[in-house]
C-alpha cells in the first residue's frame, strides 16, 4: 500500500478531486495548510501599509492506495490537474503504508481501503 501526500494550490482542489474520482480513486483526506518553499511568501498592501505574508495558503491531500498501479495513476493525475506552470504549484510525496485497519469492521490492509 502507498500513501500519497500532495500539497497543491487551493483553487486546483476540485479539478484534482474530479479527475481522481473519474479514474476510480476514491477516498481522500483534505487539509487547509500554510507553508512556503521557493515562493518565500509575498508582499501585500492593506489600507496603504505593506506587509509580508510569510506562509502561503495551500491544500494538502492524502490518499492511500492498494498498489503501485493506483499510486502511479494518482501521481500522474495530480501532476496534470494541479499544474499551472507557475511557482508554487506544490509537491507530491509517496511513502509505504505498513498497515490499514477499518475501525468499524476490523478489516485490514487492502480490504480496509
Amino acid at each position: 500500500m502507498k500513501k500519497i501526500e500532495a500539497i497543491i494550490k487551493p483553487f486546483k482542489l476540485d479539478d484534482v478531486k474530479e479527475a481522481l474520482v473519474a479514474a476510480g480513486i476514491e477516498g481522500m483526506t483534505v487539509y487547509e495548510v500554510k507553508g512556503y518553499g521557493r515562493q518565500q511568501g509575498h508582499s501585500e498592501l492593506y489600507r496603504g501599509a505593506e506587509y509580508v505574508v510569510d506562509f502561503i495558503p495551500k491544500i494538502k491531500i492524502e490518499i492511500v492506495v492498494s498498489n503501485d498501479e493506483y499510486a502511479q495513476k494518482a501521481i500522474e493525475i495530480i501532476q496534470k490537474e494541479a499544474r499551472t506552470g507557475k511557482i508554487g504549484d506544490g509537491k507530491i510525496f509517496v511513502s509505504e503504508v505498513e498497515k490499514a485497519i477499518r475501525i468499524r469492521t476490523g478489516e485490514e490492509d487492502e480490504e480496509a481501503l
